[in-house]
């Protein structure tokens, strides 16, 4: 389990195709530190650690087709940036929200606006059963939790302050780029029960 508090950046060194799988090596702050089997949250996405070059700051994570199809990994190529978060320790600090490393599907950002000090950023999906935002209620983009506002049943907006913009690839994120959604673990509960 993760909470959506991005720990660091790590960048994409390597990607590379193994029949329907994808391995990507990832350099990042704490490489040294991760153990194989070890689940990290990459852009939201939850994948097991399956080699670690302690000396080189790398780690190597496998993406299935199913990952694939549900996510943006399909697209990522060397040199990007990606949001890193370790999964939760029994004794840490819950400072986001419920996050399972399970991306739903993915959004386009369709606007970003520079608030001078802040920054707007409007999101569109497709709609469908169990997709659901409310006003002020919890989403999780590439990993990050954030809250939504202007919510509709295909879009939604977020405010991201300096201190997320400077340590996410917010900062990266342009109008047209696809991102990770994971929604509310709770509304989709709430969703299936209710029958939407």
């Amino acid at each position: 389990m993760f909470t959506g508090i991005i720990e660091t950046l790590g960048t994409i060194q390597d990607v590379r195709r193994a029949d329907t799988n994808i391995h990507f090596t990832v350099a990042s702050p704490f490489a040294a530190e991760l153990r194989i089997d070890q689940s990290v949250a990459h852009d939201g996405v939850c994948l097991t650690v399956v080699a670690v070059d302690a000396a080189a700051g790398t780690h190597v994570v496998t993406a299935i087709d199913e990952t694939l199809q549900k996510t943006n990994l399909a697209h990522w190529q060397p040199g990007r940036r990606v949001n890193l978060e370790r999964c939760l320790s029994a004794n840490g600090r819950f400072d986001g929200h419920i996050v399972q490393g399970h991306v739903d599907l993915t959004a386009e950002c369709e606007t970003v606006e520079d608030q001078n000090g802040s920054w707007v950023y409007r999101f569109r999906h497709a709609p469908g059963p169990g997709r659901v935002t409310v006003e002020k209620g919890s989403i999780c983009i590439n990993g990050t939790s954030l809250t939504c506002f202007n919510s509709t049943d295909d879009g939604f907006s977020v405010a991201i302050i300096p201190y997320t913009y400077e340590h996410t690839t917010f900062q990266d994120l342009r109008p047209g780029h696809q991102v990770n959604l994971e929604f509310d673990i709770v509304g989709k509960y709430v969703a299936k029960l209710l029958g939407k």
